[in-house]
């Protein structure tokens, strides 16, 4: 299979399916026993990853957020919690998600198989990656369900973390990106009305390269995977991929 059909058809299921155990309700009950409200526990679980760093490291792998947002929410959380613990606890909660939603779904095997492939391809040059290391780094459950839904939070930050880096490299502003791509989500990552950018003609043209330019950073590792790997990285994407999403467990 071609490599760019092969991104094309398989990154929107990643992004849409690697964040669905973020705001969950049991994800949020698993932060609240550590102290951490929902918010709290999403910056400090996801960047926990990085260690016990000062706000300005995670917002450099973040990107999107006011920088004033993540640090305040940043430093709250690890006043009460071990980043590296949080992370774990994170993972965690992607785990149970995973869980939840796909035991007893067929075509796991196939998918986690390449799924790890394309993960080690992408560990081996992690330049510029650094959420997506530090992810990548984190262990994968023995269980089926949970590694699955564990490598596609990871495949998610693949992508996420070589955009962001994308974006960087056009001369896009990642707050305008984000105002251009997700206007509807501008105020909720920390951002005022006042602080709207305004999107020019010459932004749109450099986001297009980010986006083009995306697609090569990662096309390495996925490219590590042959016909028989790829077609079993899309099925298992158009089985789990509905059942991750928030919402009743599709046909139960």
């Amino acid at each position: 299979m071609d490599t760019q059909k092969l991104i094309d058809e398989a990154c929107p299921t990643i992004s849409d399916a690697g964040w669905s155990y973020y705001f969950v309700p049991a994800t949020a009950a698993r932060g609240e026993r550590l102290g951490l409200d929902l918010f709290q526990f999403y910056f400090l679980g996801r960047g926990g990853v990085l260690g016990d760093v000062d706000a300005t490291v995670v917002q450099s792998a973040f990107g999107y957020f006011n920088p004033g947002l993540l640090t305040a929410m940043w430093d709250a959380a690890r006043a009460k919690v071990a980043p590296r613990e949080a992370a774990r606890e994170y993972f965690a909660a992607a785990h149970d998600h995973g869980r939840e939603r796909l035991t007893g779904t067929d075509g796991l095997d196939g998918f986690l198989a390449a799924a790890a492939k394309v993960v080690a391809a992408g560990r081996a040059n992690v330049a510029g990656l650094t959420l997506f290391a530090g992810a990548a780094a984190e262990p994968v459950p023995d269980d089926a369900p949970a590694a699955a839904m564990h490598q596609v939070a990871v495949l998610r930050e693949l992508r996420g973390s070589a955009h962001l880096l994308a974006n960087v490299a056009e001369g896009v502003d990642p707050k305008v990106a984000h105002f251009a791509r997700r206007p509807e989500m501008f105020e909720a990552f920390g951002w005022s009305k006042d602080d709207a950018p305004e999107v020019t003609d010459a932004d749109r043209a450099a986001m297009a390269a980010a986006e083009a330019l995306t697609d090569r950073l990662v096309t390495a590792a996925y490219g590590v995977l042959d016909d028989d790997e790829a077609m079993a990285l899309l099925h298992g994407l158009s089985v789990l991929g509905p059942r991750l999403a928030s919402g009743p467990i599709p046909g139960v």
